[in-house]
């Protein structure tokens, strides 16, 4: 079952898109959005950094008991509180913590449009200086005619330029879909 943020918005679904939806509806109507995005990135942001703390999430091996002692021992040791915390604890007491991750994903989604914010996927060879990646992104911000969220990976395998995705667009200007193109024609000319 899928629901929606608002009618153009971005549909989410599953057990993820259903407690991000209810949510951000929350939030909204709590006037808190910008406060619960920055404890669930807070959050996502641990998570990225433990090891321990992905495990404890995604593994079924523990009870409810104990992840959500652990989740509330974390919560407070990372100052994470208000409603943020509180739909983290509601995560880990209906054994959904498996799915959080991708609670927090759909909420960045459903805030971002709410906001007009687009999405872009920056993929590069290697990590640009600061003034590169600000210049992506305002070449991004001209072509989106709005403002850009990147989330930029490193991938030494395209060898060199860049791909980009927003939206249902796609540039792809790397040196390796480069050289298969060479390597296609010339394979063609024999």
């Amino acid at each position: 079952m899928a629901q929606s943020g608002s009618e153009s918005g971005p549909t989410v679904a599953g057990v993820a898109g259903r407690y991000a939806s209810a949510l951000f509806e929350l939030a909204r109507d709590e006037r808190q959005i910008d406060a619960v995005s920055e404890s669930l990135e807070k959050f996502d942001a641990l998570l990225k950094e433990s090891p321990e703390l992905l495990r404890l999430v995604r593994s079924p091996v523990f009870t409810g008991e104990q992840q959500q002692a652990a989740i509330v021992a974390v919560l407070g040791k990372a100052g994470i509180s208000g409603l943020g915390a509180n739909f983290i604890r509601l995560a880990a007491a209906n054994r959904r913590l498996f799915a959080l991750p991708g609670m927090i994903r759909a909420y960045r989604s459903l805030v971002q449009d709410a906001k007009g914010v687009v999405r872009a996927e920056v993929r590069v060879a290697e990590k640009p200086s600061d003034a590169m990646l600000e210049e992506i992104k305002a070449s991004l911000r001209d072509v989106a005619k709005a403002d850009v969220d990147v989330d930029l990976q490193v991938e030494p395998g395209l060898i060199g330029g860049i791909v980009v995705k927003m939206g249902s667009r796609m540039v792809d200007a790397s040196l390796r879909t480069k050289l298969n193109g060479i390597r296609l024609a010339m394979q063609g000319a024999r």
